[in-house]
């Protein structure tokens, strides 16, 4: 069905101002992603880290505009299609400045633009798996191709008109299988396809501590808007309810965290704090909306060991070089929070109605997801390896990708001062006379 024509009466000025706010605080997850992956590699590759961040704003914002959108959220039922991926009617977001976004009170331009932030870090996470010896061109061609062939076709399947997981039932508030499963998945499969690091040891610990906790902070700062914001609305109290839970689940998983260290290693840490407050927002990212304040406590407590336990196993049997535990955290977690909301959703949720009906469609959803993104993912990223060169020199790899890549380093250079001339030394040692 065709989206009405843009008319005052029909815009929300309440909605549309509480969406751009929330179109900002997305956004700026990708800058604080930049800063929570930068801080965790050694300290001669943060740049080209923050930059494989940074780059996702230019490149998906442009695959997002031209054919990204449309193809995700572009009415195909017509062609039989429909369950599968949207229609080109949209691309170059073409009258969308002139149409009304179905009865959202948005304007259409007002969600693409939202919508457009979730695509921009949803690509940018995936480089969590892949930093520290990737090249920074391929990079940028897998980012293009898989922001459009997978994250675009999986956000219609959830989210767009016909598309099939939403339509058996299966619940996603703001992107647990269409965010995170999709973006941790591919990451752990293109880290298998391109290979483990050659650099000596991996746990050399975080180059810049400081910077994990900013970008942490600014994450959760930033997730207040991606969950809140995914309401489309400010009367109905499902955005207060996002809002709310976001902030409970995230200190709860952030406690668990802390716990679970001090426990386990002796020691509690500031980077497992940051690391712990990420797990419980990706966890309660697919049940924000449909869940209680009081259950996210749950929600946090649960997701934490499940990411703890992910990172520390991954870790341990070694077989894919997950960097920065990308699919540790995204992928595991977003599993977790699509199998939580099943059992914890006040609408259908195990808990309350007794049934198993929704949590097999929770776990249907999430499986589809996880098995369309790792196919999808290695079809790209395999296709790639054979048209050119995935992997940085060795050597590059070794000393550090920042100069050789980009030119730039973390560390200012130390400048060169010339040395003083005997005569000047002599006179700056002269005392001055006294005046009266």
């Amino acid at each position: 069905m065709a989206n009405p024509a843009l008319t005052e009466d029909a815009v929300s000025p309440g909605a549309v101002a509480w969406v751009l706010t929330s179109t900002a605080f997305v956004f700026l997850m990708t800058a604080g992603l930049g800063f929570f992956y930068g801080g965790l590699v050694r300290d001669t590759n943060i740049i080209n880290t923050m930059m494989m961040s940074v780059v996702s704003m230019g490149i998906v914002t442009l695959t997002w505009v031209v054919f990204g959108f449309s193809w995700a959220f572009g009415d195909n039922g017509s062609t039989g299609f429909g369950m599968f991926v949207g229609n080109f009617d949209y691309s170059l977001w073409m009258d969308l400045d002139m149409k009304m976004w179905g009865d959202s009170g948005l304007p259409a331009l007002v969600f693409a633009a939202f919508q457009m932030t979730f695509a921009i870090i949803s690509s940018a996470i995936i480089s969590g798996s892949l930093v520290e010896r990737m090249r920074f061109s391929a990079y940028c061609i897998m980012l293009a191709l898989w922001s459009l062939l997978i994250y675009a076709p999986l956000c219609h399947w959830v989210w767009g008109p016909g598309g099939w997981i939403g339509e058996m039932g299966a619940l996603d508030f703001a992107g647990g299988t269409v965010v995170h499963i999709s973006s941790g998945v591919s990451g752990l499969v293109a880290g298998g396809i391109l290979g483990p690091r050659r650099h000596v040891e991996k746990d050399l610990g975080p180059a810049n501590v400081p910077f994990v906790i900013l970008g942490g902070c600014l994450l959760w700062f930033g997730w207040l808007g991606f969950n809140g914001g995914s309401a489309l609305s400010v009367t109905d109290g499902v955005a207060a309810r996002a809002v709310a839970t976001t902030f409970v689940a995230s200190a709860s998983s952030m406690l668990t965290w802390l716990a679970l260290e001090r426990i386990l290693k002796g020691k509690s840490t500031s980077v497992g704090a940051s690391v712990g407050a990420v797990a419980g927002l990706v966890c309660i990212t697919p049940a924000a909306g449909f869940v209680t304040p009081g259950w996210s406590i749950a929600i946090g407590a649960l997701g934490a060991p499940w990411c703890f336990a992910t990172v520390e196993l991954m870790n341990k049997i070694n077989l894919v070089d997950d960097t920065l535990d990308a699919f540790g955290l995204h992928g595991s977690g977003g599993i977790a929070g699509a199998i939580l909301t099943g059992i914890f959703a006040v609408e259908d949720g195990l808990i309350y109605s007794g049934s198993f009906l929704l949590l097999g469609k929770q776990i249907a959803g999430a499986l589809a997801g996880v098995a369309f993104s790792a196919v999808g993912t290695a079809i790209i990223v395999g296709v790639m390896k054979l048209l050119l060169k995935l992997r940085i020199p060795e050597e590059h790899e070794v000393g550090g990708v920042d100069q050789h890549t980009h030119g730039e380093s973390y560390h200012s250079p130390v400048k060169q001062y010339p040395k003083a001339k005997s005569s000047d030394v002599s006179e700056s040692t002269e005392q001055p006379s006294e005046t009266v």
